[in-house]
């Protein structure tokens, strides 16, 4: 088994008012041992750093795959506390948008947020539940298209 502190990754952060924002990337020798350590994190798996020893629960071997897991790929992943307070820029750049057309969606109250003085701060939760909103959002117009193109007749089969 790959020793965990072998595991160190290249981590820049920034600190907010609530919390710590991190970007994790490993390179290529710590992607392979990550795969490694990855085929052995499971329900009832130990995970041992130093004299520490943790039992993997079912709930903890699932986060731990939805962290390591794109890691192991080579991508960038991104570790935002809840709480943690994110400017417009921060905001947008998580979302893939720009920050005038985030500001539209904070001013159209589409997205909670509060102001500091003339800046706006969203939570990292806020930020999520309007990303869970439109996913869901689209999810309905997709379900629409393709009830419609059935009732039509257009040769659509899911």
């Amino acid at each position: 088994m790959v020793p965990l502190i072998s595991l160190i990754a290249f981590i820049s952060v920034s600190y907010y008012n609530k919390g710590v924002m991190a970007r994790v990337y490993l390179p290529q020798t710590q992607q392979e041992h990550l795969r490694t350590l990855l085929q052995n994190i499971h329900p009832q798996a130990r995970l041992r750093v130093g004299e520490a020893t943790l039992e993997i629960t079912p709930a903890l071997a699932e986060v731990l795959r939805a962290y390591l897991e794109p890691l192991a790929r080579g991508e960038v992943v991104q570790v935002i506390p809840l709480e943690a307070e994110l400017t417009t820029q921060e905001a947008a750049d998580l979302l893939g948008v720009s920050r005038p057309y985030l500001v539209r969606l904070l001013e159209r109250g589409q997205i909670a947020h509060r102001k500091v003085g003339t800046h706006r701060r969203i939570r990292a939760k806020d930020l999520l539940a309007y990303i869970n909103r439109s996913q869901e959002k689209g999810q309905e117009i997709l379900d629409a298209l393709i009830q419609e193109d059935q009732a039509l007749g257009l040769g659509y089969q899911p």
